[in-house]
């Protein structure tokens, strides 16, 4: 198992924000960015099964399905969806 230098403690903005842009397909690298986390920590943190980074980050994964629009007209944009989604998993 990989140790790391640092401790990461969350607050309840940063899991309502991993939640958030899960739920839009960021990448872990970019939530990473915006959230002042060393990348590979968050990864290993949505890795832990148990954490609540983890649950978050799921959590959002989960709800995009549900919310996302549904029209003839939007093929381009779940061509994209799937397009960040898989660029998403790449990264977790």
């Amino acid at each position: 198992m990989k140790t790391f230098y640092s401790n990461v403690n969350y607050t309840e903005v940063q899991f309502d924000q991993i939640e958030k842009f899960a739920s839009i397909y960021l990448k872990a690298s970019d939530m990473a960015v915006i959230l002042d986390i060393p990348p590979e920590r968050l990864r290993w943190d949505i890795s832990q099964k148990d954490s609540e980074a983890s649950r978050h980050y799921y959590r959002g994964k989960a709800a995009t399905p549900r919310n996302a629009p549904y029209s003839s007209g939007l093929t381009s944009a779940i061509e994209n969806t799937h397009k960040n989604l898989l660029e998403m998993e790449d990264d977790e």
